[in-house]
């Protein structure tokens, strides 16, 4: 993922109006290293049920707003992106209205994602001994790779949706 600045992040909301932009709060941006991210997700400390993504779409960045409690269910659900159950860290439910006029009107669309948007740190992490039975060095690199590769275009196909249905 490129660097983030607080003017292209703003400036790239697909479901958001440029008011709701200008007043979403946005993480310290000088304390994030976007070279291991597929993505960048946060919660708004001021409206703790407004989240938002920011991620590479076609070349371009495009951040998405999302509503959702925040706090993972009592049970533990699969990750929508990353698909991964990982210790303690449960996938979290989240909507998001659609872009434009349809999602004026309320028209939204919902996936499971971690809760703490660790995802990029979930697809790099070594293969448990259920998921890959083997210590070769280019079988786990293609393993990681194809994680990887999955996370991004699932991510990427739930903001090709958010947009599409609009």
């Amino acid at each position: 993922m490129n660097t983030l600045t607080e003017a292209r992040i703003r400036a790239s909301f697909v479901n958001a109006s440029k008011g709701d932009a200008t007043r979403a709060t946005l993480p310290d941006l000088s304390a994030i290293d976007c070279s291991s991210l597929d993505y960048l997700g946060w919660q708004d400390p001021k409206k703790p049920v407004l989240h938002y993504v920011a991620l590479e779409l076609d070349g371009d960045l495009a951040v998405m707003m999302l509503r959702g409690t925040g706090k993972p269910p009592a049970r533990k659900m699969m990750c929508a992106w990353c698909e991964d159950v990982v210790d303690g860290i449960h996938a979290a439910s989240f909507v998001a209205p659609l872009a434009g006029a349809a999602g004026r009107r309320g028209n939204t669309i919902g996936t499971s994602v971690c809760a703490d948007f660790g995802c990029s740190r979930h697809v790099r992490r070594p293969p448990q001994v259920h998921e890959l039975r083997t210590e070769d060095p280019a079988l786990l690199a293609y393993y990681q790779e194809k994680r990887i590769e999955g996370l991004r275009e699932r991510s990427t196909n739930f903001v090709r949706a958010l947009l599409a249905r609009s």
